[in-house]
């Protein structure tokens, strides 16, 4: 069985084909940018063979067919024929109460995702436009959705419910849902691997730091609390999103400057975070480099962002009580080495330290490292997250008859054998460049 995952993002889509019976990767990669200048494709298929190009990309749709037109090139795609694909497994950010866990898609459930659109307005749509893109092309498979909101049903009322009046949740389901929950789930699970412990026994704060960011606190692998509320705006400081602020604001800005209520949910979503300080960049790589040249708003970014992680680790911490790991994750968490030293400076009495030449050393996607500094009392991971496989894996034992929620479930990535033969392969040329790299490559415990 072949299965192609789809994960739109708020300005990307990654995608991976999957060869279930030879547990193999035959092709995967990701489309950048999406809507801003500099659009393109990076597709790697069978035997490593690479491609990356620029293309006008202005919405997920055109993203997509530019993916099936990869997957089917007579050079680089593994495929001949369109048929070779059984499955198609999307990521759905906001499942609401409707959806707890992964689902096969049906006119029922595209159309509750449509009607959930406005608590995720960056991602929703996208999703949507994915599954109906992937629809019209592969219309004779079956389609999955992978809910973000799934792993955060263990949460407790104390964490998600909100101080508002009651009938609002019991009316309009107003209430923290949390996010990036494919990912705190294959993070958690290898974190508890490479601890050498039961999943189960394992308390984690995980950072997923992407153009969207969320912090994860994890009682016994489970979540506990998460930054992300009813929408994916609240929290952390992240691309545009403005992340906690004083609701009061919105009103004010909305008598000031005459705003109706999209406007200002449009700026708090596509206009602030990082993009609302600079007024210039929205990618971490634009704000380091002007940064490092001297740019004051853009050292001023990266200041109130680590600020914004730092207080939340702290916060996890007293939640957790005890706290195994701190595990960085996501595009910015697995290569932003600065952003991981500032978000733990300073918490040295908590005994947190970070070892600054591993944390340095910390440049890969294809390895999961250790930068824990001496003494520490709590480990510093770095795990490359894998929410292709947690979707691929979904997708499979949906049509098999034999998923359940992940208390009930064990993945391929959880035992102490699993093998990435795709990283692997690219985590040796990275090492044979830079031979420091494999002192802090963790193996399980």
């Amino acid at each position: 069985m072949n299965i192609l995952t789809l994960n739109c993002g708020s300005s990307s889509v990654k995608f991976q084909l999957y060869d279930w019976g030879k547990k193999m990767i035959m092709a995967l990669g990701m489309v950048d940018r999406i809507g801003i200048d500099g659009s393109s494709i990076k597709h790697t298929g069978l035997e490593g063979k690479k491609v990356k190009k620029e293309f006008a990309c202005p919405n997920h749709k055109r993203a997509i067919e530019e993916i099936i037109s990869y997957l089917l090139d007579e050079e680089v795609g593994p495929i001949n024929d369109i048929k070779s694909i059984n499955a198609v497994g999307h990521r759905v950010v906001h499942g609401g109460e409707r959806f707890a866990h992964s689902v096969i898609i049906n006119n029922d459930a595209l159309n509750t995702f449509r009607e959930l659109s406005d608590l995720a307005p960056l991602h929703n749509p996208p999703n949507i436009t994915g599954i109906e893109a992937a629809l019209s092309v592969l219309p004779g498979v079956p389609h999955c959705a992978v809910m973000d909101t799934a792993w955060h049903q263990t949460m407790p009322r104390s964490s998600f419910l909100y101080a508002l009046p009651y009938k609002w949740y019991g009316n309009y389901s107003v209430r923290r849902y949390g996010f990036h929950g494919t990912s705190f789930l294959y993070v958690s699970k290898r974190a508890a691997v490479l601890l050498g412990k039961d999943p189960f026994r394992t308390n984690l704060i995980a950072l997923h730091i992407g153009n969207g960011v969320s912090v994860n606190a994890v009682l016994n692998g489970c979540s506990l609390d998460t930054s992300m509320g009813m929408t994916p705006l609240e929290g952390l400081v992240m691309g545009t999103r403005a992340g906690d602020h004083d609701p009061a604001i919105g009103y004010h800005l909305m008598r000031k400057e005459n705003l109706e209520p999209d406007e200002v949910e449009r700026i708090l979503n596509k206009q602030s975070g990082i993009l609302g300080i600079t007024e210039r960049f929205s990618d971490r790589r634009d704000v380091i480099e002007a940064a490092d040249k001297g740019d004051e708003r853009c050292r001023l970014a990266i200041e109130i962002e680590t600020y914004r992680l730092k207080k939340y680790i702290g916060a996890y911490y007293a939640a957790l009580g005890k706290v195994d790991a701190i595990v960085f994750t996501a595009g910015a968490g697995e290569m932003g080495s600065l952003l991981r030293e500032k978000a733990v400076e300073g918490l040295e009495e908590m005994g947190i330290r970070i070892d600054r030449d591993k944390n340095n050393l910390s440049q890969t996607r294809n390895a999961e490292t250790d930068i824990t500094g001496k003494d520490s009392k709590v480990k510093i991971l770095v795990i490359p997250t894998d929410e292709e496989l947690v979707m691929t894996e979904d997708t499979y034992a949906l049509l098999k008859g034999i998923y359940d929620v992940h208390t009930n479930f064990t993945y391929s990535f959880q035992g102490r054998g699993y093998r990435n033969v795709g990283r692997e392969r690219e985590l040796e040329k990275e090492i044979s460049a830079n031979p420091g790299l494999a002192s802090i490559v963790m193996r399980p415990a």
